[in-house]
């Protein structure tokens, strides 16, 4: 149905076309963009769909973001999304490839835990994502706790409270 491929392979006008057809250009003022500023995503597990066509359908970015503790503590996490499909390509399992690839590409050996804001019946579902560990981490701009969501191996090492944002260490 598709193919996946690094998104560092993708021309990056082409991307943001996808991202403001996906989520409107007001989609930087959202707080995602906020908790991720000043940072580069990660090439290594960004992705982008083709569709049978060789077309691009859809992308997912991949960012390096930290929870700070209240006593200054940074837990580095990664930040998955935004996961983009074009509007009429919606619902044609480009979204789930893309973060089929992405889970794929983690390294086992180093597995840092995963955030995203999403709805949390889909990536509860499909990928393991929830929100039982979030309820005390906040972040720069509003958002609703029950889309704050994480995908943890290990939820004991996940700190109760925090603020979310970049991790430029």
């Amino acid at each position: 149905m598709s193919t996946i491929i690094p998104l560092a392979d993708v021309d990056p006008e082409l991307v943001e076309t996808v991202l403001d057809r996906a989520f409107e250009p007001e989609r930087r003022q959202r707080t995602a963009y906020k908790v991720r500023e000043g940072t580069h995503w990660l090439e290594t597990l960004s992705f982008a769909a083709l569709d049978d066509n060789d077309m691009l359908a859809g992308t997912i970015q991949c960012w390096p973001v930290a929870l700070t503790t209240p006593e200054g503590r940074a837990c580095p996490m990664i930040m998955v999304g935004p996961v983009a499909v074009l509007p009429h390509l919606q619902g044609a399992g480009y979204g789930q490839a893309l973060m089929h690839a992405t889970l794929a590409a983690l390294n086992p050996m180093a597995p840092l835990p995963l955030v995203l804001i999403g709805d949390p019946e889909y990536y509860g579902r499909f990928f393991g994502f929830d929100a039982a560990h979030t309820g005390g981490w906040t972040l720069p701009g509003p958002y609703d706790q029950r889309r704050l969501l994480c995908r943890c191996n290990n939820p004991a090492v996940l700190p109760t409270e925090g603020m979310l944002g970049p991790w430029l260490g």
